[in-house]
């Protein structure tokens, strides 16, 4: 073999490894730094949770579980959820959860997935209602979270101003109740479950379902066609893994 021969050899060789390398330097470099993004949520639980040791809440987990699988740096922020809304729905590429997705709301957000549904309904301590026509007659002030969904869907039902009474998210609305400043609560079914017994060992009454309106990943109104794509298939992903159950069990075990 020549000299000549030899050096081309060895060239084609060290391009080679080259070629190989380069990929796994790509991806190690993507895996380093992952583009960091904002995610908005609120202590709702157990939907959400900002303190708790297991985690963010069943939405919560989701939703970082669905960024993390999607290649995203995860950033938690928590504000007064009526401003998160604004600011999400006004910035760029911001995530928040967990987000009714309602006719109010349609416009200002581009929705990814839905994570799970949610029933809504009249809770009180004296008297069980039948529907939102009996409650509108039966209740003068009802409870709801501030800045939610069920303030909208009590208006868009017809009730008065004067009949919703918005409350900070939490357990607010359940220390009203149980100290008789408002006469019934319009909720979430799981949260209310979760909540009541940590206030009152009371029974509470509760109206047949009066809603449905699944809860959402979603993000600005301008927000990346690439990302919304990516945490979509995150999130079917860890539906179809079993993943959103495991986490569902975990704050609300059967």
């Amino acid at each position: 073999m020549s000299p000549t021969t030899r050096v081309l050899n060895a060239s084609t060789k060290a391009l080679y490894r080259l070629c190989l390398l380069l990929p796994l330097l790509a991806a190690h470099g993507a895996s380093a730094e992952p583009p960091v993004i904002e995610l908005h949520i609120l202590d709702a639980p157990p939907l959400t949770f900002v303190d708790d040791p297991r985690g963010h809440g069943i939405v919560g987990d989701v939703a970082v579980a669905a960024m993390t699988k999607a290649g995203y740096a995860v950033k938690i922020h928590v504000l007064p959820w009526a401003r998160a809304q604004k600011h999400v729905s006004e910035s760029q590429d911001h995530l928040i959860t967990p987000l009714s997705r309602i006719p109010g709301r349609e416009d200002h957000y581009t929705w990814i997935a839905s994570i799970m549904p949610m029933e809504r309904a009249f809770f009180s301590l004296d008297r069980k209602v039948d529907s939102f026509a009996q409650a509108k007659d039966s209740f003068r002030k009802i409870g709801v979270g501030l800045g939610s969904a069920q303030e909208e869907i009590l208006r868009t039902q017809g009730f008065s101003d004067e009949q919703i009474y918005p409350l900070a998210i939490g357990d607010n609305p359940a220390q009203m109740l149980l100290k008789g400043r408002i006469d019934a609560w319009f909720n979430g079914v799981p949260e209310s479950r979760y909540i009541w017994p940590k206030v009152s060992k009371r029974k509470l009454l509760m109206s047949p379902v009066g809603s449905n309106a699944d809860l959402y990943l979603a993000c600005s109104k301008q927000c990346s066609a690439k990302m919304v794509e990516d945490l979509r298939n995150a999130v079917e992903s860890l539906r179809k893994d079993g993943s959103v159950k495991r986490i569902h069990d975990l704050y609300l075990p059967e």
